[in-house]
């Protein structure tokens, strides 16, 4: 064989990756127009697919790998594929599981990201990207009342969030925890959440070692936010059984009703007891830009840490999280150490992978600051105050229909249970109902329980929900009834 006869294997790989510019342009506008195509006709499609498991791998048989499938053709078959047989959460009559409708200028931005690639790792890498994250991290911090010397990192999503907290902590509360982990301390560590708390924090103690007993859950009130006297008297027990009690978690905006915790009680004890305060509000922490609604975080400038997921009620596109602490030295001591291989931040020690767990990293923040700098404050707070009003006309639309709505439709999460003459009495009833709703395609809504009683949840997390998605809410309930 005549090697230099031989076609170049590695450029032949590379050239089919690699295409002209008319191509990629071509590709990529095929991409937008699916995309306006999924969006233009969105109240015609169905909010939950109607497909079984065996049909999609059926289909993804013909994907055998062994030979190459043009783009474009693989474009229009994912595109095809995904709008069939996917549960839209864009859908304005998706009433789920704090998913959002994103925003035009977030779409634009991953697609910058996904283009342009840069490594957020390091600030040498990408100084304009790390600076973008940095400057919306501290004006959130500003908004949470927190001080010039708060800093933190964007995550993918709350529980990443979480987990840095816990490490946090952790490593404030006990100095010898960064060399030689829980098996050097004196006694079990332990974690203070509500009975309404987000489950993250079992797989966190899981996962830093602490095992899932190091979660205590505080019992709540009649309010079914966090009971702060029961917290004091758990906190006084376990020290008195040699527990380290090290970290309080106050929730804003609790997953199952959207409730806030009397965080300024929660500081209280948490500064009282000389233990970490973290305020996990992945899905509440929006409404800090909502003049109107606000004050509903009192408390929340006493944090010393705060979970915060922008693509919730500020609709960012998924996935974006964004952790606060109230000083950058605390992320340091928790994550920092030295590498021969990255070369060191001209500026700050603003190195994401010396104040967080990742070394390679997207561009996470960017579909944040475009989509914040395109609405500016007053406009970010139009949106959220359109969607917690439109919770409150929901629950008033149920109320109407005779059903009862438990949680005050609060941070536009409703809780409700059907009317009294259905004699609803089993949590399958309930089930069945929501499930019957999902079936027809119309919408999506989930059931959970609220004080140990069997609710119906609808959450509203979407800009284009409008009164007659609601209504047709309403509606669907009611014709759905048993």
């Amino acid at each position: 064989m005549n090697l230099s006869n031989a076609p170049d294997q590695s450029n032949a790989r590379q050239n089919e990756l690699l295409q002209s510019s008319s191509e990629r342009e071509s590709l990529l506008n095929q991409a937008v127009g699916e995309i306006n195509d999924f969006y233009d006709r969105i109240d015609d499609r169905r909010v939950r697919p109607d497909v079984e498991a065996e049909t999609i791998r059926e289909h993804l048989s013909n994907y055998d790998f062994k030979s190459s499938r043009d783009p474009d053709r693989l474009l229009d078959d994912v595109a095809e594929h995904m709008k069939l047989w996917s549960l839209h959460t864009p859908h304005p009559r998706y009433y789920g599981l704090f998913n959002p409708a994103p925003s035009d200028v977030g779409m634009a931005a991953d697609l910058m990201v996904a283009g342009l690639n840069p490594q957020l790792g390091a600030w040498h890498h990408s100084p304009y990207g790390v600076e973008v994250e940095a400057h919306v991290i501290r004006y959130f911090a500003t908004q949470f009342g927190l001080s010039t010397s708060a800093y933190g990192h964007f995550t993918g999503g709350g529980s990443e969030a979480n987990f840095s907290a816990v490490v946090v902590a952790l490593t404030r509360q006990f100095p010898s925890f960064a060399q030689t982990g829980a098996r050097g301390l004196a006694g079990q560590p332990a974690i203070y959440c509500s009975e309404e708390f987000h489950h993250s924090f079992v797989k966190i103690a899981h996962q830093c070692g602490l095992g899932r007993e190091a979660v205590r859950l505080v019992p709540v009130t009649s309010q079914n936010v966090m009971d702060v006297g029961e917290l004091k008297s758990a906190i006084d027990r376990d020290r008195s059984k040699g527990l380290a009690p090290f970290m309080v978690v106050g929730t804003g905006g609790t997953t199952n009703a959207g409730l806030v915790e009397p965080l300024s009680e929660i500081a209280a004890v948490a500064k009282a007891e000389s233990i970490h305060f973290h305020v996990d509000a992945a899905w509440g922490g929006a409404v800090i830009l909502s003049d109107r609604h606000k004050a509903k975080l009192a408390g929340i400038e006493s944090a010393d840490s705060i979970t915060f997921d922008p693509h919730k009620l500020l609709s960012a596109p998924m996935g974006a999280g964004i952790f606060i602490v109230r000083e950058h030295q605390w992320l340091r001591d928790a994550f920092g150490l030295q590498t021969d291989y990255v070369p060191q931040s001209p500026t700050e020690n603003l190195d994401n992978y010396q104040h967080s767990f990742q070394f390679s990293r997207r561009f996470i923040g960017l579909k944040v600051f475009m989509t914040l700098a395109s609405l500016g404050r007053q406009g970010a707070g139009a949106v959220i105050d359109r969607q917690l009003e439109n919770a409150n006309v929901l629950a008033e639309k149920l109320e109407k229909a005779n059903f009862e709505v438990l949680n005050g439709a609060s941070m536009g999460v409703v809780c409700f249970v059907p009317p009294k003459a259905w004699n609803f009495e089993s949590h399958e009833q309930f089930e069945s109902l929501a499930e019957r709703v999902c079936q027809s395609g119309e919408a999506w809504i989930s059931t959970t329980k609220l004080g140990g009683r069997s609710v119906i949840r609808a959450c509203i997390t979407n800009h284009m929900t409008n009164e007659d998605d609601l209504e047709a809410l309403v509606n669907l309930l009611v014709e759905n009834h048993p």
